[in-house]
């Protein structure tokens, strides 16, 4: 990782998120003394180098009323996973979804796709949607409900 004590700056100042204002890159870049552009344009340099791994959004499922988010898991034909995956990442309500080893025999799952739903009903039928997409190359699937939010933070970094 190539950071000089600017870039340390702007992780500080970001760690805990982007400020919530109309303009938050504006907002850092007073805080650690630059102008707006070049926080951005340092920024997007630790991205590309892999220091900051996304800029992102992150929101509080709950608190939005999607009370029931499941990570989905199939145990997916391995030649069919990679096209099968793609089509399943593109419906509206898949927040995220990858491809995973399997650990056989006790964990047999290979294709894990995220939904959310706020009632029951709705995520039922999310598994519904996925399990059409993937038809006779989907032996077998679980549904993971969350509890509550686990890890929601990135890169922390001392003073």
């Amino acid at each position: 990782m190539n950071m000089d004590f600017i870039d340390r700056q702007i992780i500080q100042a970001t760690q805990a998120g982007l400020p919530l204002v109309a303009e938050p890159y504006r907002a850092v870049a007073e805080q650690v003394g630059l102008d707006e552009q070049e926080v951005m344009r340092r920024m997007t340099r630790m991205q590309d180098e892999g220091v900051i791994r996304r800029i992102a959004a992150v929101p509080n499922h709950y608190k939005l009323g999607y009370l029931f988010n499941g990570m989905t898991v199939w145990d997916v034909d391995d030649q069919r996973v990679d096209g099968l995956g793609q089509s399943v990442a593109e419906l509206p309500f898949v927040s995220h979804c990858y491809q995973r080893p399997r650990h056989l025999p006790d964990w047999p799952y290979n294709l894990f796709a995220m939904i959310h739903g706020k009632t029951e009903q709705e995520a039922e039928r999310q598994v519904f949607a996925i399990a059409e997409i993937l038809g006779d190359s989907a032996r077998s699937h679980e549904v993971l409900y969350s509890t509550k939010i686990l890890k929601k933070t990135g890169l922390r970094i001392g003073a």
